[in-house]
């Protein structure tokens, strides 16, 4: 609220130029103008689901390869410094080459979120299987599990709570790169309304884009520390 007050004084008082800085009042218009007569809506509803297929798709990977690499100290030792090379790459840096092999098309924004989502689940889940408590890596080999069977009945419940941090951070990096893949690919949504938004200078406009940016991440971060808490109720026990 202190912050909302400050931005209506300083557009009120128009410290800095309306062109660049409409004030909450004017986002408020272009907001629910844009929602019922407009094309926001269905812009807001393209991006989250873009956002969610590329979260989606780096969640799985993630916590697959996580948990191969981080179940075997071999694939660890060979794989660490390759995945320490790679991890830091700007997903933006990799738009030219996915542009390049597969051409401006939503596949290509969503291997892009892929991408850049993935990292932070497939760390999160390897540390977490790289950390199971020796004690029942002997109670599996004493109850003849497989690797398979010790992977979903001990390692992934030991796992969920690293892989789900990963997974928290992989969402606000999949809005991210939405948005990102949006503008770079012109591609159909809120990330492109934003652009061609700021290029008229239709402030209003770009700040109604921007506050239904920030109630994407809101909602899907809520969502997911709902389906948390859910999952992890069992230590709660």
């Amino acid at each position: 609220m202190a912050l909302l007050a400050l931005w209506a004084v300083i557009a009120r008082l128009e410290w800095i130029s309306p062109i660049f800085l409409p004030g909450p009042a004017a986002t408020w218009r272009s907001l629910s103008e844009g929602l019922r007569h407009g094309e926001l809506l269905h812009l807001t509803l393209g991006t989250a689901e873009r956002m969610a297929y590329g979260w989606a798709l780096a969640s799985v990977i993630g916590i697959a390869l996580g948990a191969l690499i981080g179940i075997s100290p071999l694939l660890r030792a060979w794989l660490q410094p390759t995945l320490e090379f790679i991890r830091p790459l700007p997903a933006s840096a990799i738009v030219p080459v996915a542009i390049a092999f597969i051409g401006l098309s939503p596949a290509m924004v969503l291997i892009v979120i892929a991408f850049g989502a993935v990292w932070p689940v497939l760390l999160a889940t390897a540390h977490g299987f790289a950390n199971i408590e020796p004690r029942l890596h002997e109670v599996g080999r004493v109850l003849r599990l497989s690797p398979l069977a010790f992977i979903v009945k001990v390692g992934l419940p030991n796992a969920m709570p690293d892989a789900l941090a990963g997974m928290r951070l992989s969402l606000t990096v999949s809005l991210i790169l939405a948005i990102v893949g949006e503008m770079l690919a012109s591609q159909e949504g809120l990330g492109l309304a934003i652009l061609q938004a700021a290029r008229s200078f239709r402030s209003a406009d770009l700040f109604a884009g921007v506050v239904l940016l920030g109630a994407i991440g809101f909602v899907s971060n809520s969502l997911l520390g709902m389906a948390e808490r859910r999952a992890l109720k069992w230590k709660q026990i």
